[in-house]
């Protein structure tokens, strides 16, 4: 089979790789979709200096880390529960040592032991295949599409996992910084449990979007003065909770600016730092401040039910479908930054 392999300083190409067979505990999915990650811009952008999100693959990996298909085939000593030949399911994209506090609460990547992250160090879901320990798998609602599956395997359970830290509510107004795919997915999902949301972004385009799928005011981050205008909309107080997904420094620092006195403040972006004026900014304003990285598997249940139950129209982040042989031209387009969410269709 052919897959997805990222050589950094925006090249990637099509490499040959052999079929996989399950082994013990082990499943092989039959890709059916296989989504676009604004973290894949960190791998295909690397130098060859550079380790990608802090981890380093020792040979050619398939790349793509938002995987969702149906069971082609399971290795011994794989339980039903776990997995069936058949079954529609979504891949949480890390795997441990199984035994530790982390692996055993479904949060396997940030296990005691060092995890596998599926499409950075370990063969991704940019294939026709990909092998899994059967424990990864996940359930998708018959009612969802595996395009949606793909999107929650990373980018929107990630928005769902930072508003459930956030604690939102219907009574809370939310600015919520950057409006990519992970920024689109809390917009949608955070219209749906029933905040006001101001989106952000310096892109018209995806302020557009972000309209589209409820945002209550949309806001320029690169017009003249986009803190006073979140000010403006709160009564001069500020908004109850923000979430920077930009990952960059000038977001985080709105995000943590544009937050009212005792209010709360959730980082998901890799990468970058961000420096905070720590008295008037966070101290004397009682800030809390906290980071939300992807979900457990147990997460990524809850957020695909949430999303099935809700009828939220996950797919309408996808503004580019493709084929595996249009990698290249896909990549080109995502790394503008200006487009919703891409997906490769098998």
């Amino acid at each position: 089979m052919k897959g997805v392999v990222f050589l950094g300083e925006r090249k990637l190409q099509l490499e040959e790789f052999p079929d996989p067979s399950a082994g013990p505990g082990e499943a092989v999915l039959e890709i059916k979709a296989s989504g676009m990650c604004g973290s894949d811009l960190h791998i295909y952008r690397a130098s060859g200096s550079q380790s990608a999100l802090g981890f380093r693959a020792a040979s050619p990996v398939i790349g793509g880390h938002e995987p969702c298909g149906v069971v082609a085939e399971i290795g011994p000593g794989v339980s039903p529960r776990d997995a069936q030949v058949g079954a529609r399911v979504m891949v949480h994209h890390y795997s441990g040592c199984g035994v530790c506090p982390h692996c055993r609460t479904g949060w396997s990547q940030m296990c005691d032991e060092g995890s596998v992250v599926y499409g950075i160090t370990g063969h991704g879901g940019h294939a026709r295949y990909i092998k899994v320990p059967a424990k990864t798998l996940v359930p998708l609602p018959e009612s969802l599409s595996f395009e949606t599956g793909a999107a929650i395997s990373c980018g929107t359970g990630t928005a769902y996992g930072a508003l459930r830290r956030l604690n939102l509510s219907g009574r809370d107004t939310i600015a919520l910084v950057g409006q990519g795919p992970v920024g689109l997915s809390a917009t949608q999902l955070a219209v749906a449990m029933g905040a006001r949301v101001i989106a952000l972004d310096i892109g018209p385009e995806r302020l557009a979007l972000a309209k589209r799928f409820g945002a209550d005011v949309t806001i320029n981050a690169g017009g003249d003065d986009p803190l006073a205008e979140i000010r403006d909309l709160t009564h001069g107080r500020g908004a109850d909770l923000t979430l920077d997904t930009s990952g960059r420094p000038e977001g985080r620092s709105l995000a943590v600016k544009a937050a009212r006195k005792w209010g709360t403040v959730c980082f998901v972006g890799e990468g970058s730092n961000v420096t905070i004026d720590v008295s008037p900014d966070m101290l004397r304003k009682q800030l809390t401040i906290v980071a939300s990285w992807t979900f457990s598997t147990v997460g990524q249940a809850d957020c695909a039910e949430f999303i099935a139950d809700r009828k939220i129209a996950v797919d309408d982040l996808f503004t580019d479908r493709w084929r595996l042989d249009q990698a290249e031209e896909a990549y080109k387009l995502f790394d503008k930054q200006t487009t919703g969410k891409g997906v490769f269709m098998m």
